[in-house]
């Protein structure tokens, strides 16, 4: 079974990477861009039949390792 998992800044969080490539956007004549908020993306596939057992998994595995939960929030799709 894959995944993907998105993970973002919270939103009261500042983005200084996002800040910056806003502005080179903008910098580059993109002048209707409004925001960029800049994140990470894992695929990860697990060899687990059962969903609710495989979603589980990754969900621990955000909690533990791939999101930083105190800055970071993560969203998690089946593909």
């Amino acid at each position: 079974m894959k995944f993907a998992i998105t993970i973002t800044l919270k939103k009261d969080v500042l983005d200084p990477q996002g800040k910056v490539v806003k502005q080179t956007l903008q910098g580059m004549g993109m002048n209707s861009l409004q925001n960029v908020r800049q994140g990470k993306y894992f695929e990860i596939e697990i060899n687990e039949k059962d969903e609710f057992k495989a979603n589980n998994i990754v969900k621990e595995m955000c909690d533990k390792l791939l999101a930083n939960l105190i800055i970071e929030d993560y969203k998690i799709n089946k593909i």
